[in-house]
């Protein structure tokens, strides 16, 4: 199956997409390109809204200036923030019972955010062409909400008793 079949799969079953992976093999490589295959889409999704303020702004804030901020949040410290987060899924997965590895919980994180990526682009597009208001934090939580639906089920597949 195609990445792009998996991800739009995991809107309806996450979980059986996250058994697919594990019977796939799905390693430490695979969640780290995953990991970085989401923050590149991240990036891109923040241009347009990037582009936006700095022509809001009449050119005082430099559109590269932004883009490189923004390429190094989403680059190099978002990874690691992932990583730790990652982490602490997997400490309280344990403690509640799981039995899955570290890399079983990167794998769901990193699989849930690779997998929201289509509605962080649709969000970036209604942050760009509408600007900050109710729709721009709808989009958002929905978004946020996307993230969450395919992460918490695949970490709990992954996590779970075997």
């Amino acid at each position: 199956m195609s990445t792009a079949q998996a991800i739009f799969r995991s809107y309806r079953a996450p979980r059986a997409v996250a058994r697919d992976f594990r019977a796939a093999g799905a390693d430490e490589a695979t969640g780290l390109g995953w990991l970085f295959a989401a923050c590149i889409l991240f990036f891109i999704a923040q241009l347009p809204g990037l582009a936006r303020t700095s022509h809001l702004s009449d050119g005082d804030v430099p559109l590269f200036g932004l883009a490189l901020g923004t390429f190094f949040g989403t680059m190099l410290l978002a990874p690691i923030l992932f990583y730790v987060l990652a982490s602490l899924s997997h400490f309280v997965a344990n403690t509640l019972g799981g039995q899955g590895s570290i890399t079983d919980a990167r794998l769901a994180m990193f699989w849930g955010l690779l997998a929201s990526g289509p509605v962080v682009l649709f969000q970036g597009l209604v942050a760009a062409l509408i600007g900050p208001g109710q729709q721009a934090t709808l989009v958002a939580l929905v978004s946020f909400m996307v993230f969450l639906w395919v992460w918490l089920n695949s970490l709990i597949e992954l996590e779970g008793a075997r």
